[in-house]
């Protein structure tokens, strides 16, 4: 994780990725296959850790919307995970690039869990009808990765939980419930 969070996909290499493992290069490819191996290797790490940390449910609604800024403040205490993401989630947008699949997937299964949040959220009455749920769920997400970066250039400058709260409920016209104690977060956005 640490050598593609710093050096992105292009620039990282086998050899380095072994010295820091205290392996040979051979041995990393005993358990990856190639290179791209590795980085969905890492990526999908990465996913299983954080769906853990949710548990064995979402939560539903504005609390769906709570735990997205629950996890911008985590995010704050994880600079690599959350420089890895950034980093290799602009890389992915290359031609040929082998997390492209990846992201593309992910930001469309995270539109839908935020799209989904924001019905049941109509349906409890916790937000006004009329909402073009598809375009908020794309302007919140769009929110969070903008800040991460902004947060990676200027950590004592940005507050990526209280601009994402700021959003939700400025798109959303409501206000989110209390964090549920004591703090769990996993990173959905």
């Amino acid at each position: 994780m640490e050598t593609f969070a710093t050096r992105g996909y292009n620039n990282a290499s086998l050899a380095e990725v072994a010295a820091r493992v205290g392996l040979t290069q051979a041995g990393v490819l005993h358990h990856f296959p190639s290179k791209a191996g590795l980085l969905t290797g890492v990526l999908d790490l990465r996913d299983a850790t954080e769906i853990g940390e949710l548990g064995d449910e979402r939560p539903r609604g504005m609390a769906f919307l709570r735990h997205l800024v629950d996890t911008a403040k985590h995010n704050a205490a994880r600079e690599g995970i959350v420089r890895l993401y950034a980093v290799l989630s602009a890389e992915s947008v290359t031609d040929g690039h082998p997390a492209q699949n990846y992201f593309r997937t992910r930001y469309q299964g995270l539109r839908t869990m935020v799209v989904d949040a924001l019905h049941e959220a109509v349906e409890h009455g916790e937000v006004p009808t009329g909402l073009d749920h598809e375009t908020v769920a794309t302007a919140i997400i769009a929110t969070m990765d903008g800040l991460q970066v902004q947060w990676l250039l200027a950590p004592d400058s940005i507050d990526m939980a209280a601009a994402t709260e700021t959003t939700i409920r400025a798109l959303t016209h409501a206000d989110l419930p209390p964090s549920p104690e004591p703090f769990q977060a996993g990173r959905a956005g």
